[in-house]
């Protein structure tokens, strides 16, 4: 295999060259070490590196599973036992992760070669990535925008070809922002389908999810059949698909029901490039048979409002359990602005107030529950405006003011899906004048990733996005 090559190469068929011995584990890793070193100190993806961890993985002789071989990145906040894992925050800059999550050990009983950490904003916060601790990464296609948040360094790291998959997580559009932003495929599977724990039993109050960013669409299926399905801990289960996920891709998906809007979700108009793409693939989408009417679901309550209750809570037991850990108050030596202004407005919050932002997520999905009933997919953009710039969303800043109304303007459809625990995904299918990834974003029923894999792959043959690379490229 000549190593010009392996960009060209998603997981599936790097772990394939792998098993006909046409390329070793250990010439994989090398490359992406490769890679890194070349392309990293541009983007600031990888920000965490444990070469011997990974190359001890192949020594030890890696499990004969689906991805064996396959160089692979964890996000910055999933525990890798014996590996530094900070959360983005400089108070755990040298912590030493004590065990292995679940998601981590299917990660690696799939064969995976886990060689380092990408970056994520303090505790995955933001959506974009620019912690104070690793400072900004950077989008492959512009230097001055973000490759979204918060699993911004995996987009990176896959757009410029560092590896063709890394893990991701979405608690309000984690995973689909920074495909959008970094132009590649993002998948944020039904609540519960993936595993959380050990140390949590629900992740955001079960918003979140983990699962990866991929240059194609059969990566992310495959790597769903390997990672999939409860634990010990899980308090409820997603519905058993009806066949391996990698077997929905090239699936006729038939003639789809797809509503879609080129709106913003508050009614509001978008950015107009942003809104004629959608136009454009809705258009695609009638001339490959589908049934396509212009409709949007309507909202029982804000999930901006459902989603900063929550998300305060969540951050407030975060920065109390490190003040335990470390026996202090957190200063903004320890952590972000941001982080500590969302535990203060938590501690402001009465349990009641919590109760309530449960029951508006309830309605939220109750909602598009009924919305589905008579549509089996919408369609709509996953961000509203182009990639922010770096700097946009300051964490560190004394006046925090800007980020509710930025928040707004940039990704207002992401976190409904999240509340009501629905597929979705952002396909990489438009880029603006100025050559910026625009990403669709496409929902489906809960448990019907099974249509989205269909949907997707159809894209994907129709209007191919592998061969488009960005400008900082491995």
């Amino acid at each position: 295999m000549a190593f010009k090559e392996y960009g060209s190469y998603d997981a599936v068929g790097l772990a394939d060259l792998v098993r006909k011995k046409q390329v070793s584990a250990g010439e994989l890793l090398d490359e992406a070490i490769a890679r890194t070193s070349k392309i990293d100190p541009k983007i600031n993806a990888v920000v965490v590196k444990h070469y011997d961890y990974a190359k001890r993985q192949i020594d030890k002789r890696l499990p004969a599973g689906p991805f064996a071989g396959v160089p692979f990145l964890l996000k910055d906040l999933e525990y890798l036992e014996g590996t530094r894992t900070t959360s983005g925050a400089n108070v755990y800059k040298d912590h030493m992760a004590g065990h292995t999550g679940t998601l981590a050990q299917r990660f690696l009983d799939a064969g995976l070669t886990i060689f380092g950490k990408s970056s994520t904003p303090e505790f995955g916060l933001m959506p974009t990535t620019e912690s104070r601790l690793f400072g900004p990464t950077r989008n492959p296609w512009n230097l001055e925008h973000s490759s979204g948040g918060s699993s911004g360094g995996a987009g990176a790291a896959v757009a410029a070809r560092i590896v063709p998959v890394a893990h991701a997580s979405d608690g309000g559009g984690s995973i689909r922002i920074p495909a959008s932003a970094s132009g590649v495929f993002g998948l944020k599977p039904t609540r519960a389908r993936n595993p959380v724990g050990p140390e949590r039993g629900e992740a955001w109050s079960g918003f979140s999810c983990g699962h990866v960013l991929s240059i194609s669409v059969r990566d992310s299926a495959a790597m769903l059949d390997a990672i999939h399905g409860p634990e010990p801990s899980s308090p409820y289960m997603a519905p058993k698909p009806e066949r391996p996920f990698a077997e929905e891709v090239g699936r006729d998906p038939g003639r789809l029901r797809i509503a879609f809007t080129d709106k913003s979700p508050y009614g509001e108009t978008i950015d107009p490039e942003i809104a004629a793409a959608v136009r454009q693939v809705a258009a695609l989408l009638a001339g490959l048979g589908h049934r396509i009417e212009e409709r949007a679901p309507a909202l029982a309550a804000d999930p901006a409002v459902v989603m900063a209750t929550v998300v305060s809570a969540n951050t407030g037991l975060a920065v109390r359990l490190a003040e335990q850990q470390f026996g202090r108050p957190m200063t903004d030596r320890d952590m972000e602005i941001l982080t500590l202004a969302t535990a203060h407005n938590a501690g402001k919050a009465a349990a009641i107030d919590y109760m309530a932002a449960q029951l508006n997520a309830f309605r939220i999905s109750r909602g598009l529950a009924t919305f589905f009933e008579t549509i089996d997919v919408f369609l709509c953009p996953t961000l509203c405006t182009p990639p922010l710039r770096i700097g946009e969303l300051n964490p560190m800043s004394r006046d925090l003011s800007h980020i509710r109304p930025t928040l707004r303007r940039y990704m207002p459809a992401t976190s409904m899906f999240n509340m009501s625990g629905q597929p979705a995904m952002s396909v990489p299918l438009a880029w603006n004048a100025a050559r910026l990834p625009l990403g669709m974003m496409f929902a489906a029923r809960f448990g019907d990733e099974a249509t989205l894999f269909r949907l997707a792959a159809q894209l994907e043959q129709e209007r191919p996005w592998k061969e488009k690379i960005p400008p900082v490229c491995g």
